[in-house]
């Protein structure tokens, strides 16, 4: 082959060779392209929700997790049964904060914080404004669905206690503060402890409502519109209340959050009457951490005195009805001290026979233990005393001196003393 015939040959190869890699070229950047394509995550529906937003409504929704709302395999489906609660929410364009509680409520496991329900906001158009507004209710469902299988830090719930926790949480909202709790309403710590309640006397709400009051565990709701969804509705597998039961554990919580009494303006307590359905949990739940034990020397008691007139008729040991509201108030006060023991002191005044007195003080004893009892208070002793040996009455300034029958009244008296261990 020549000279000539080589260089003849040369731009043909050259050509050749740039179709070539062009071709891989091309081939490897269309597969990148197909494969970046279906490598991309899927669009998250709810991130313009994350986006602050200067809204002045707030809700705050808190979700009971535990056992007795979650169950061990059927537990209650709140996400999908409050449909129409959650649309409120969204109508009103709130920032919503979603999250669960139980055992000590004050720590709440927060799911979400200040997510904007603002459909409107930088969206001027009806139809996109039409499938935001949807997406929120969706994207609120699923984060209720969220808290409701959150891991329970600790066992039993107390509810008063997340209700005042969600009402901290809605502190410096400038406009319509909301608290959805999502519950059973079955606490099993704190004053409104229901483990021993009889489910069925009006005085036991009164005396739950004054034992908590006097504790300082009501919440201020004061500014608060809540609502409670759930009530007397606990998991499948759990002891279901009767219809009358279920009415007595509402009008407890009626009574709790001031439902009926005059408020404050913006201030409103509703118990939604929401049937909440079931769900499979297909998760295994962890046992609960075990709390650390703190031991307090708090074993000093608590002493209740009161007068022989509200208690009996004279010569009688039959305590009367109108003691029985006293009464309920000391057996929610027992019940709900931990590891209380109660001992009843019965005493007389010096009028009856000398050779009487201890059997009377020792049969009102017995009443009232009877009584206590009845009213769900466990370990109960009772020990008739006979004649006082003092009788020192609190409530007389220095100075002042009992009359005769101030005198008597505080001899035939009936003390309890609630000791915590």
């Amino acid at each position: 082959m020549n000279t000539a015939d080589i260089a003849a040959t040369r731009p043909t190869g050259r050509r050749r060779g740039t179709t070539a890699i062009a071709g891989t070229l091309g081939a490897a950047l269309i597969a990148g392209l197909l494969g970046a394509c279906g490598e991309a995550p899927p669009l998250d529906a709810c991130a313009w929700m994350k986006d602050p937003v200067d809204t002045a409504g707030r809700t705050v929704v808190l979700v009971d997790d535990s056992t007795s709302v979650s169950g061990s395999a059927g537990g209650r489906d709140y996400a999908h049964s409050i449909g129409a609660l959650l649309t409120s929410v969204v109508d009103r364009k709130d920032t919503v904060s979603v999250g669960s509680f139980s055992g000590n409520s004050a720590q709440i496991t927060w799911i979400a914080k200040d997510r904007s329900a603002d459909w409107v906001q930088d969206n001027h158009n009806e139809i996109n404004q039409k499938k935001r507004k949807q997406q929120a209710v969706s994207c609120l469902t699923g984060l209720v669905g969220k808290a409701e299988r959150a891991v329970p830090r600790s066992g039993g719930s107390n509810v008063l206690a997340a209700l005042t926790s969600g009402v901290s949480s809605l502190e410096g909202a400038a406009g319509r503060r909301s608290l959805l709790v999502l519950t059973d309403g079955l606490s099993t710590t704190g004053c409104a402890d229901l483990r021993a309640a009889a489910f069925r006397d009006k005085s036991e709400i009164k005396a739950i409502t004054r034992v908590c009051a006097a504790r300082d565990e009501t919440p201020s709701l004061t500014g608060v519109h809540l609502t409670l969804a759930g009530l007397g509705q606990p998991a499948t597998d759990q002891p279901a209340p009767t219809a009358a039961q279920r009415t007595w554990l509402s009008n407890l919580w009626r009574a709790l959050c001031g439902a009926g009494k005059k408020t404050a303006p913006g201030t409103s307590c509703t118990l939604a009457p929401t049937a909440i359905g079931t769900a499979e949990r297909s998760r295994a739940r962890k046992k609960p951490p075990q709390d650390p034990v703190v031991h307090y020397a708090q074993d000093r008691p608590e002493t209740y005195e009161l007068p022989g007139a509200a208690l009996f008729d004279t010569n009688s040991s039959a305590v009367r009805p109108q003691a029985l509201p006293l009464l309920n108030d000391v057996a929610v006060s027992a019940r709900t001290t931990p590891g209380s023991r109660v001992t009843v002191f019965g005493y007389v005044d010096p009028r009856g026979r000398p050779d009487n007195n201890h059997q009377l003080s020792q049969a009102r004893a017995d009443a009232v233990k009877d009584v206590l009892t009845g009213l769900g208070v466990q370990r109960v002793t009772a020990h008739g005393r006979g004649l006082p040996t003092g009788c020192a009455k609190p409530d007389h300034t220095a100075g002042s001196r009992m009359t005769a029958e101030d005198k008597l009244q505080c001899d035939r008296r009936v003390d309890i003393e609630i000791t915590r261990k």
